[in-house]
């Protein structure tokens, strides 16, 4: 009811007069401006040069805004109407800044273009529906602007972001991105699948109840889970080191821990003791063929290196839960 009730509190955009167009023109320029200047604090202790480009396009941004305030003056006077993208309906739209801070470098990119693409729609809407010829023609000039602005970026791009700088944000956005999730969580990983190891099937075996099994490997699980979240977030604040916010770290080394022990705790769910345990040992399979993947991928361990230490690892972990829980 109350998303309805917002909903209809928009207006049409074929209902707005030339002014309320051009004051919308004025306030989406001022949005776009400071959008562009977010992402360039944002980018600039990671990526200095792409903060330069998203500073020139807010300047570009801020001249389209004088312009269409000067126009509003020659026609209208001096009292800008308030009028946000919001207020009208099928309007483009513009996240809000919690929703923009954890963006890729690829991701704000992306984001700029359908920004201007959605802005060069707007400009050839307003033209077509302005009958006043200098209206008319600045917002013609504003939509091949923001046509161009793809131009624009790249000019600002080159001026300030060689191919070499570029290859440079881009990988040490890679690096961060490993140092702040993949490293803690594949540690997780690895903890939760091969630690966990011993003592579900030292459980299963010992005692051949499947439900047993489950609450041992639950507990296990989700223990380790919270044991190493919080390890990784208190050991290191990520200021000196440059491996990020210990929150992010801790919640993907916790979260991973837990899920690799349950991956093979939940299948003794099955009240079959040797269904379960067949499955559980298959799983344990890909969770470890899943780990020596990982490295290859992100750590750049070769993979049959990374596979004989994590299978042979997991597999000498495992046999020793079956031959304790036999014994």
């Amino acid at each position: 009811m109350f998303g309805l009730s917002l909903s209809g509190a928009k207006r049409d955009f074929d209902s707005l007069s030339e002014q309320e167009m051009l004051g919308l023109a004025i306030s989406s320029e001022e949005d776009d401006a400071r959008i562009y200047l977010a992402y360039a604090d944002q980018l600039r202790s990671t990526a200095p040069q792409s903060a330069k480009v998203f500073e020139d396009m807010a300047e570009v941004e801020h001249a389209h805004r004088n312009m269409l305030i000067d126009m509003h003056r020659e026609h209208f006077g001096e009292r800008i109407p308030l009028i946000r993208r919001e207020h009208v309906r099928g309007f483009y739209e513009r996240k809000p800044d919690w929703l923009r801070k954890n963006l890729t470098l690829d991701q704000i990119r992306t984001e700029a273009e359908a920004m201007e693409q959605g802005a060069y729609r707007f400009y050839i809407a307003a033209a077509q529906r302005t009958s006043d010829a200098g209206i008319r023609k600045l917002l013609g000039d504003l939509a091949l602007a923001e046509q161009g602005h793809e131009q624009v970026a790249g000019m600002v791009t080159e001026k300030h972001l060689s191919e070499d700088a570029k290859s440079e944000e881009d990988e040490g956005v890679r690096r961060q991105f490993i140092l702040t999730y993949v490293q803690p969580g594949l540690a997780g990983l690895m903890d939760g699948s091969v630690s966990t190891l011993a003592p579900i099937f030292a459980a299963a075996f010992a005692t051949g109840d499947t439900w047993s099994t489950f609450l041992i490997g639950v507990s296990a699980s989700v223990g380790a889970g919270i044991s190493m979240g919080f390890t990784e977030a208190a050991h290191d604040d990520g200021k000196l080191s440059g491996r990020g916010s210990p929150v992010k770290r801790g919640l993907a080394s916790g979260i991973m821990t837990a899920l690799g022990g349950l991956g093979h705790a939940l299948p003794y769910l099955i009240p079959h003791f040797w269904t379960a345990t067949i499955t559980a040992a298959i799983i344990v399979f890909f969770e470890l063929w899943a780990i020596a993947f990982i490295q290859n991928r992100y750590m750049e361990t070769p993979f049959w290196r990374a596979a004989m230490q994590v299978v042979l690892g997991g597999s000498l972990v495992l046999a020793a839960g079956v031959l304790i829980g036999q014994g």
